[in-house]
């Protein structure tokens, strides 16, 4: 009973996502050693705990709210299925997000306050209400053909340079700038999960981005994704803010060909979810490839 219980949050959790918490964690922290020669292994331990927990939040606050709207009912194939599957109760999950968020807000008062990085609470703020209000009404913004553009905010910009400004104790551009591929590469992510799920969605009135597009626009705006995330790691690199070992992103070039291959071959677009984990391999390579190029030198 206990395991099936386990089994049941960590499938909820959904922690193969983590990596997009993770990385650009790591970067922030890495270009914070490198420009100001500040480790601070504490802070950083505490902005991981905290983004840990608001990742989980809006993959549990999804789950619940895509529930309650009816939009994971059916056919439909997003999100965990704790709910549909029977092994946790909404109300369960919906207790649950309300403890979080109070070790959420914990943990960030510790942050603002004690370490006196007032005006970063805007940045907390912001990264707050929109991981809850991605499918939580009234604003519901993932309905909206939104998603991509604030979890790409969120996990890119707002992650990097927060985590930047927490470690050497002010903002910078650097991070900024460093950020936009991160942010491009999370947002493809969240763009292909909804590829599957394109006529449920439809249907439940949730008009994302791919919904917008059709299949042929949803085809071409997943290649144009690709295309701005190589070409912002290379002008990167030539601009000098990432040195050559960044180059190790194009390994990822293999899966890329891959995965649109698969999807231009496939009628059943719903068949795409089980083809999810290379668009993950692919972040994870470029991610890695962008923190290569931070601590690496070239001749």
């Amino acid at each position: 009973m206990i395991n099936n219980k386990i089994k049941a949050w960590i499938q909820a959790s959904r922690v193969h996502f983590f990596v997009v918490t993770f990385i650009p964690l790591f970067i922030g922290w890495f270009l914070a050693i490198k420009e100001e020669g500040q480790i601070h292994t504490g802070r950083f331990l505490l902005v991981l705990a905290g983004s840990l927990t608001v990742h989980l939040i809006a993959n549990l606050a999804n789950d619940y709210f895509e529930h309650v709207a009816g939009t994971d009912a059916g056919e439909a194939i997003g999100g965990s299925r704790v709910i549909q599957e029977g092994k946790i109760s909404p109300h369960t999950i919906l207790k649950v997000i309300i403890a979080l968020y109070i070790i959420a807000f914990t943990i960030s008062l510790i942050i603002v306050f004690y370490f006196r990085l007032y005006l970063l609470s805007l940045l907390i703020l912001f990264a707050a209400f929109s991981s809850y209000f991605y499918v939580a009404p009234p604003l519901r913004y993932g309905y909206h053909g939104l998603g991509e553009l604030f979890v790409g905010i969120n996990m890119g910009p707002i992650m990097v340079t927060g985590t930047y400004w927490v470690i050497a104790g002010h903002p910078d551009w650097i991070p900024f700038f460093v950020s936009l591929p991160v942010g491009l590469m999370v947002a493809v992510i969240l763009y292909y999960q909804s590829l599957p799920d394109m006529t449920t969605d439809y249907r439940a009135r949730k008009f994302t981005l791919a919904v917008r597009l059709g299949q042929k626009g949803a085809y071409r705006a997943l290649l144009l994704f690709f295309f701005l995330i190589y070409l912002s790691i290379l002008l990167l690199i030539l601009s000098g803010l990432l040195s050559c070992w960044s180059f190790s992103f194009l390994l990822s070039l293999p899966l890329i060909i891959k995965l649109t291959g698969i999807i231009k071959r496939t009628e059943n677009w719903v068949l795409l979810d089980q083809y999810g984990k290379y668009v993950r391999m692919i972040y994870f390579i470029s991610g890695l490839a962008i923190i290569a190029g931070i601590t690496g030198r070239c001749f």
